[in-house]
């Protein structure tokens, strides 16, 4: 295979747009200590606070044993708390503390620039079928990844 071959295949283009989106988020969010994955969390349990773990993993399209560090650094950060279940208190609820919300509204013009960065070589029209089409393939293929969006699960 010619390596020029390579850059024409879908795969390999769309890990190249995560790499590039991924750093233009680090480039916009330069001055914050929030990841991408962070962000997703952290918006997330703004929308639906006092989820379990494994309902945030399913609702951030996290697999389940990256949620488990990744809310612990939140946690140590003081920007997430988690909470006793009410009905198992072995089961720990998550939501955002007063700090989280405040750093998630600091970071959201960021977080933005971003998305306007990254579809800055498209035209209006371009960026909407753009969107359309990559929900579409996101959506269609979404059991085929290993951590699937759920949004059912519920405590």
């Amino acid at each position: 295979m010619l390596p020029e071959e390579l850059h024409l295949k879908p795969g390999h283009l769309i890990r190249r747009a995560h790499q590039i989106s991924v750093s233009i988020f680090f480039d916009e969010c330069r001055d914050t200590d929030v990841t991408p994955m962070q962000y997703a969390v952290m918006t997330v349990l703004k929308a639906t606070p006092d989820l379990d773990q494994i309902t945030l993993a399913h609702r951030a399209a996290l697999d389940r044993s990256t949620i488990g560090g990744l809310a612990e650094r939140l946690e140590e950060k003081g920007w997430i708390r988690r909470t006793p279940g009410i009905e198992d208190r072995r089961q720990k609820l998550l939501s955002l503390t007063d700090e989280g919300r405040r750093v998630l509204e600091q970071i959201e013009p960021a977080v933005e620039r971003t998305q306007q960065r990254i579809l800055a070589p498209l035209g209006a029209e371009e960026r909407a079928t753009f969107m359309a089409l990559l929900e579409r393939v996101v959506d269609e293929n979404n059991e085929a990844s290993r951590a699937p969006y759920k949004e059912t699960s519920r405590p």
